[in-house]
């Protein structure tokens, strides 16, 4: 596979030709649009999409299709789709109902993009045939936006059939109106329907076409004509992502002396509380036995010290990109001497703290930043702990988490407690344990962690 040039490009004045469009797509709207047969993976491809992208500062929304359709009272079917013949291509009724569908996807899809809104729009649908790409091509060169085709390819019946078991027959298209082997059923002619109109995608259907083929989930790609950083950037997480089983682990170190102290920063080594969180998450792994645990750390003294009570067997790597948000010329200082000595630091602070950047030091916009190679490892990579710090940890978790950057900065992570998340399809499990020092047990509970009481920490 020829990989495309120019993944990374540096932001630039836009402009556009007639012959090659808008030559800069940070500043211009782009319109991701998905192709494939159902049950290929489109929605999880897009709803992952999202969330990568509005972790890395896009502002994107998916308009699925499907919903619309299910809005629309003037077509019984059309409510539930809990009919295969809905969607036969001799079937002109339907046909109207689901082309209108589409009509309103891409109008409110246009107007979230055109009145600033939104950056990217991901359009998920079939979008199977020729025309019906070529009309979402025209509307784009209409209202001035950039259109990328993702089409999901797979031919893998395990992959088919887990993705019919799991995913649609919880569809609001049958839930609660057949069996689950009705719908399985139903469905699996429904594809039938779609594969008599199917059209995959060539490069003759149009030579400037920009797209990716995602073929049976992963196991390769071919890539056409990406232009501009947005597209680079989506290629270049659809190339990392999987669903195989695994768990991740997220800790922070045990307390370290500047803990104790309520200091920012620095390089200070573990209490003897935190040496005692080390002995015990050590303990934690080897009861657990996660098979091929990898485990990823902080080169910071503390992290170092609190990695070093597992087994040597578990290969532990060092990373700089998760060392602690740097504060700067506040770095060693308490928010109380801050206050004191940069009361117009710790004001931006309070106002913006996503963006805010410590003089001479980080913001946690720069340090999601240096994390997305580790985002982008920690989806291509099996079971993987990582012994990091607060604000790292915080950029981890509002990417799983889904949560807006808004509310990243806030997001509450003890010392002594470890979080298990499980990627799901559509979601993320996560499990809580927390770390008794008195009792010396772990407590457990399924839960997402909550936002901070203090805005300050």
């Amino acid at each position: 596979m020829e990989i495309p040039a120019g993944l990374e490009t540096t932001k630039r004045k836009v402009a556009h030709s007639d012959e090659h469009g808008f030559s800069d797509q940070v500043r211009v709207p782009n319109v991701i649009v998905m192709v494939g047969l159902p049950a290929r993976g489109k929605t999880y491809i897009s709803k992952k999409l999202c969330r990568y992208l509005k972790w890395t500062g896009f502002k994107t929304r998916v308009f699925n299709v499907g919903e619309y359709r299910r809005e629309d009272a003037n077509a019984a079917d059309a409510i539930h789709g809990a009919n295969a013949s809905f969607f036969s291509p001799d079937n002109a009724d339907a046909l109207k109902v689901r082309t209108e569908s589409a009509r309103r996807a891409m109008e409110d899809m246009a107007e979230y993009l055109n009145n600033g809104s939104g950056a990217v729009a991901i359009f998920d649908a079939t979008n199977t045939t020729k025309d019906r790409r070529k009309t979402i091509i025209d509307f784009c060169k209409k209202k001035r936006l950039r259109c990328f085709f993702i089409e999901s390819v797979c031919d893998d019946p395990a992959i088919i059939d887990s993705n019919v078991t799991d995913v649609k027959v919880n569809s609001p298209d049958y839930k609660g109106l057949m069996t689950a082997e009705q719908a399985k059923e139903d469905f699996m002619n429904r594809i039938e329907n779609y594969k008599k109109q199917y059209e995959p995608i060539e490069e003759s259907e149009d030579e400037t076409l920009s797209f990716i083929k995602v073929i049976n989930a992963g196991r390769s790609f071919k890539v056409h004509q990406v232009r501009g950083h947005v597209q680079s950037r989506v290629v270049y997480f659809l190339m990392n992502i999987h669903l195989l089983p695994r768990s991740i682990f997220l800790t922070r170190h045990g307390q370290s002396e500047y803990n104790a102290m309520g200091r920012l920063g620095g390089d200070s080594p573990l209490t003897e509380e935190g040496q005692k969180y080390a002995s015990a998450l050590g303990e934690f792994f080897e009861e657990e036995q996660v098979p091929n645990l990898r485990v990823w750390c902080s080169q910071k003294v503390r992290a170092a010290q609190t990695a070093s009570h597992l087994k040597p067997e578990m290969q532990t790597e060092y990373w700089k990109a998760l060392d602690e948000l740097d504060a700067g010329i506040c770095e060693g200082l308490t928010y109380d001497d801050i206050q004191q000595r940069y009361p117009k630091q710790a004001d931006d602070r309070a106002t913006d703290k996503y963006h805010y950047r410590y003089p001479s030091g980080e913001s946690y916009e720069d340090v999601v930043c240096r994390l997305e190679p580790v985002i982008m490892e920690l989806e291509r990579q099996a079971n993987v702990l990582v012994v990091s710090h607060q604000a790292v940890l915080r950029c981890v978790l509002a990417y799983f988490y889904d949560r807006p950057l808004s509310e990243l900065p806030f997001i509450d992570i003890p010392l002594h407690s470890l979080v298990k998340l499980t990627p799901r399809a559509y979601h993320c499990d996560s499990t809580i344990y927390a770390f008794d020092l008195e009792t010396g047990e772990w407590s457990e509970k399924s839960a997402q962690l909550p936002l901070c009481d203090s805005p300050r920490d």
